[in-house]
Parts: structure tokens; C-alpha cells; sequence
């Protein structure tokens, strides 16, 4: 599956002003080129960060869905995060793993799970995420978000990607985007 693609079909699904956290590259440059919204925020630099920021977003705003966008490679940066977001148990909280086997950013390396074959998604579960599961196809990730859109989470998607790399660069702005983002979270759901 092609991850600028299921970003779009994301962006398309929502509707109520939901919280989308980018992940540091290829995961923020597609939520970029899928349309930017004021909710969307941006990681610039910070590797593995996506999953935690969008916990505490979903902690601090129980009333609206929160999606952050990882990489395999990012999310195995900060992998204990799982263990939080289980014992923490955000019910509008969903994790999406874009995975692709490599760090693609930094020059197409494998990534250990990649080498290993470890399965995130297992890893997740494990770790106490029972929502953790694996998109086959586009209409089962259409279905999954659907579920994290309606039931309540913490939810994870893992997603098997192709390499193609994000066809946009976000803006550098990091200021801008954390002042809209903190704006967008201050109006109510």
C-alpha cells in the first residue's frame, strides 16, 4: 500500500476536528500534501515522538480523536511508548504504523524489525493495545479508522507500505504550526 494515499483517505474520513500528529519525514510530509488543517501537527526532528505527543493530546482532550502517524523506524526509537498508551489507556487515541522495514529518511537502512521480523503489531498487543491489528488492504484501513473514529481505543493500525517517498516537504515552520495547533485544541470539539 502506498502511505501518501492512506494519508489522504485518512484526512478524508475526518470530520469532527480530530487531532493528526506527523511523524518526523515521509509521515508528516504526506499529512501535509493531504490537505493541511489547523489539527494537524507537524514533527520536525523529533524521531519517535508521534505516538507519545498524540497520547498526551488524547489525554488532555478526551473528547476528541487523536491519530498520530509513525514510521516502523520511529516507533521502534520509542517503543515503550506502547506499554504507556496501554497502562494510560486513551480511549480516542489511535496509532497508525506506516511500515516500510527501512529508516527511510536516513538512507533506506533496515530496521531492525525489517531484520528480525518483528512484528509490531504483536508487539503492541502484547504490550496491551488490544485494538492492535494489521490493514490488508485500502478497504480494511478504511475500515480500522472507521472503528477508531466510532469504538472506543486506544487503537493501533499497522500498515505494510511500499518505499515511494513523500512527494511534499512540510513547511519549516515550527513555530507557525505549534501556534495553530495549540489554537485548534483550544476550540472545542
Amino acid at each position: 500500500m502506498n502511505r501518501a494515499a492512506l494519508t489522504k483517505r485518512l484526512v478524508g474520513a475526518l470530520k469532527n476536528r480530530e487531532a493528526v500528529v506527523g511523524g518526523i519525514g515521509n509521515s508528516n510530509w504526506d499529512l501535509w500534501g493531504a490537505g493541511h488543517r489547523p489539527e494537524n501537527f507537524y514533527m520536525l526532528g523529533s524521531m519517535g515522538l508521534a505516538a507519545p505527543i498524540a497520547m498526551g493530546v488524547a489525554l488532555a482532550q478526551p473528547k476528541r480523536r487523536v491519530f498520530a502517524l509513525e514510521g516502523d523506524g520511529s516507533l521502534l526509537m520509542q517503543l515503550g511508548c506502547l506499554s504507556t498508551i496501554a497502562a494510560q489507556a486513551p480511549k480516542n487515541l489511535c496509532v497508525i504504523v506506516w511500515d516500510n522495514g527501512i529508516y527511510q529518511i536516513t538512507g533506506g537502512q533496515g530496521t531492525p524489525a525489517a531484520a528480525s521480523r518483528t512484528d509490531i503489531v504483536a508487539i503492541a498487543r502484547a504490550s496491551g493495545i488490544a485494538g492492535a491489528t494489521w490493514a490488508a488492504d485500502q478497504t480494511e484501513f478504511d475500515a480500522l479508522v472507521a472503528r477508531a473514529l466510532t469504538t472506543d481505543g486506544p487503537h493501533l493500525i499497522g500498515v505494510k507500505i511500499d518505499n515511494e517517498p513523500g512527494r511534499t516537504q512540510t513547511d519549516r515552520d515550527p513555530i507557525r504550526f505549534r501556534e495553530s495547533f495549540m489554537r485548534a485544541m483550544a476550540e472545542a470539539v
